[in-house]
């Protein structure tokens, strides 16, 4: 199977994620980060590859870019991201 992305890969994300399949890292602090909507053109990291051949991305908190903390979890399509 070729993939255009690797795991590890800086992305951005094109479209705003569907709510429903967005899985915030820390459940504690889960109401404050629903707060911090998933909005396109954040950036992420590719996690891993699934089965089905979408992406599981992990979505960097915005308002601290060099950090790269990770705030959420997103199941993306080729389609859907793209290289920085």
């Amino acid at each position: 199977m070729q993939t255009k992305f690797k795991r590890q890969q800086l992305v951005r994300i094109l479209i705003d994620p569907d709510p429903e399949y967005v899985e915030y890292h820390n459940p504690e602090d889960e109401s404050e980060l629903k707060k911090m909507p998933i909005e396109k053109g954040m950036l992420g990291k590719i996690n891993i590859l699934l089965p089905n051949g979408q992406y599981h991305v992990a979505i960097f908190n915005p308002k601290d870019k060099e950090k790269e903390e990770i705030i959420a979890y997103c199941e993306l399509s080729e389609d859907d991201i793209e290289t920085i």
